[in-house]
């Protein structure tokens, strides 16, 4: 059963993966500074987890109960569950790692974009 320990040993077994606390008691997980993973600490053992989901699913996991839009971010393709075992196991797993693919591969494009050489003509 997904608590918040096993929670945590998946999000930091992720390459570049780092554990951050932003506000008062929400536990994040972070890659390249971008959060893929946020937990509610204060809900208890096994608290509401919010993380990224893609478009073509979004949707259909909001049919879920349990699942709900997040608060702030929900516009950004961003759930909550309410807490880990809205889903089983595997699903919430797989739910993370496609949290995390999403943002690693946007912070990928815009440190890319940071990189590339300005095409402006020099003078």
């Amino acid at each position: 059963m997904p608590d918040v320990e096993w929670v945590r040993k998946l999000c930091l077994s992720f390459p570049e993966a780092i554990e951050d606390m932003p506000w008062e008691d929400d536990l994040c997980f972070k890659v390249r500074g971008k959060i893929f993973t946020g937990m509610v600490l204060s809900d208890g053992r096994f608290p509401r987890i919010t993380l990224k989901c893609a478009p073509e699913t979004f949707h259909e996991l909001l049919e879920i109960e349990g699942v709900s839009i997040a608060p702030y971010v929900g516009r950004y393709k961003w759930i909550t569950l309410v807490t880990p075992n809205v889903v089983p196991a595997n699903e919430l797993e797989s739910l993370i790692r496609q949290s995390y693919d999403l943002v690693v591969a946007k912070a990928s494009k815009k440190a890319a974009r940071k990189r590339a050489p300005s095409k402006r003509r020099q003078k």
